[in-house]
């Protein structure tokens, strides 16, 4: 049997959970008497919880409510959705609250076991609150989502099943960035390896995430931060285009040109890899074209086909061939 501590919290939890419970079924859950049982409620009782008791044939016990909050006993997943809700609160718009909420959520913290306390730390590091109300997780997993979020913390690749909106499923395998809690839903925002792009997908429509084990390097986002990239997929907004292309010219030199408008990392004393983003890509290969160097484009596929098009009638100007006339020109 049970030691009285251990049991009495056993009990503390069952009437936590259930509104009432019959004496007879209570005592042969704890695996006790019905005598042990009334010695362990009035032990509840020294320690503040208000237990009402019910006499009779049917006679049985249930925690009422009392004039201050006693302590409460909670499982994992319930001590996890305890302090995300916590952590919403605190970066909520209600006045007064956030306060409080930061408080309480220290208070938890500080007694949560190790596991739980990862878990939690994970899901704060890599969640992106936005201003779109508040997070509900309808029909999410805590399961589901604490793991996800490992995996954005971790950078570890991460493979799911994946219901799309008109119903189709697929298999995804991708580089998880971040979750984002916007419009009451969760959102993970993911390079999809096998599209070879970045895209966001709904947690609830997402099943069986697992670890791959794998590890990765994570790669510049597109957008000024992740709740961005997820506004612009929701209201159709142009999501801004990711270039990375490789420069023979000292990465000084590229620096004074392009200035704040790209990040440029040495590869070697002549040459320098440059990244950049933009809403079109007409400026990165203007930007470009006035280096007065040669480049290699590493991304996107797109960059290399409005070159090759910009090129051909460069060429034509070059050498005063005509070229075709368009339509209202």
């Amino acid at each position: 049997m049970a030691n009285t501590s251990t049991r009495t919290l056993r009990l503390l939890s069952l009437l936590q959970t259930h509104r009432y419970w019959p004496g007879d079924e209570l005592a042969e859950r704890l695996g006790i008497s019905i005598r042990t049982l009334r010695r362990d409620i009035d032990r509840l009782r020294e320690l503040g919880y208000p237990v009402a008791a019910q006499r009779g044939v049917d006679g049985g016990y249930q925690l009422a409510a009392g004039a201050a909050l006693p302590p409460l006993v909670i499982d994992d997943e319930e001590a996890v959705a305890l302090a995300v809700g916590l952590q919403a609160a605190a970066q909520g718009p209600v006045e007064g609250i956030a306060e409080a909420s930061v408080r309480v959520l220290a208070k938890v913290a500080q007694v949560m076991p190790a596991r739980l306390r990862r878990r939690v730390e994970a899901l704060r590091a890599v969640t992106v609150p936005a201003d779109w109300g508040a997070p509900a997780g309808a029909g999410v997993d805590p399961d589901e989502l604490t793991l996800v979020a490992l995996a954005c913390r971790d950078s570890e690749q991460l493979g799911f099943a994946y219901t799309a909106a008109d119903g189709r499923g697929t298999e995804r395998t991708v580089e998880p960035h971040r979750l984002v809690c916007l419009d009451r839903r969760w959102y993970l925002v993911a390079y999809d390896l096998g599209r070879h792009d970045w895209r966001t997908f709904r947690l609830d429509r997402l099943t069986a995430a697992r670890g791959t084990g794998a590890r990765f390097r994570p790669r510049d986002l597109p957008a000024a931060d992740a709740a961005e990239f997820v506004r612009a997929g929701l209201t159709g907004a142009p999501r801004p285009h990711r270039v990375e292309v490789v420069v023979d010219a000292p990465a000084a030199t590229v620096r004074e040109r392009i200035g704040r408008w790209g990040v440029v990392e040495e590869v070697t004393a002549g040459r320098c890899r440059v990244r950049m983003t933009a809403d079109s890509l007409d400026w990165p290969a203007m930007a470009l074209g006035a280096l007065g160097a040669d480049f290699s484009v590493v991304e996107p596929p797109e960059l290399l086909e409005l070159l090759d098009d910009w090129g051909t009638r460069f060429t034509r100007a070059a050498r005063h061939e005509p070229g075709p006339r368009t339509a209202g020109w």
